[in-house]
């Protein structure tokens, strides 16, 4: 079976790739507005796309074209965020953040998460996530009328102490981070079963 893209609703194109492009990690996005206050949103069209420059992105869906989600609009306010990974730990407190609140409602205090300030933007990062990545606007790309793709260079990454293997050769115990990854609807899968496949030489 195939389906011809151009003959599909957004829905529908959403169903098919949201159920098929998996696990895809989530971007747990900490930001500030204007006036100070903290915004907490997770994200799952979200990769890292470079090194040098050293680029992440998520992309973001808005209700209605000109109704910008908080994440969103602090991000172009502002021009900074903090892109937080999400270990088993802290499943329910991302899930909680999903919640569509209203405007001036502290998803850090609604979903009992802590902040600490950043080292190099005013964007705050979340305590108990296991890595943190600083991040400075580098360009927006309008994918549509809804949709929009935010990529931010790296400043700063912040990794809990017992995740390194060996801080001076950057080696990072990956299967020990538990990271959540998003399958199709409500369906989540942890990153532990890991394994090795060694490369083919020519």
């Amino acid at each position: 079976m195939h389906f011809n893209f151009s003959d599909l609703k957004p829905i529908e194109r959403y169903k098919l790739l949201s159920s098929t492009i998996t696990p895809r990690p989530i971007a747990w996005v900490s930001t500030i507005s204007e006036t100070g206050e903290r915004n907490a949103a997770p994200f799952s069209f979200f990769n890292v796309f470079g090194e040098e420059p050293p680029v992440v992105g998520f992309s973001i869906n808005d209700r209605t074209p000109g109704d910008r989600k908080d994440t969103g609009r602090n991000v172009r306010a502002t021009g900074e965020f903090v892109v937080n990974l999400v270990d088993e730990d802290r499943l329910q407190a991302m899930n909680a953040t999903a919640t569509e609140y209203g405007p001036g409602i502290d998803e850090f205090s609604a979903s009992g998460l802590t902040s600490s300030p950043s080292l190099s933007i005013g964007a705050p990062r979340i305590v108990e996530s296991p890595v943190s990545f600083e991040c400075k606007l580098m360009q927006i790309v309008e994918l549509g009328p809804y949709r929009s793709l935010i990529l931010g260079l790296v400043q700063v990454m912040h990794i809990r102490d017992d995740l390194l293997i060996d801080p001076e050769r950057f080696y990072v115990d990956t299967e020990k981070m538990r990271i959540v990854g998003r399958m199709q609807g409500n369906g989540y899968i942890i990153s532990d079963d890991i394994f090795d496949v060694a490369r083919l030489l020519p």
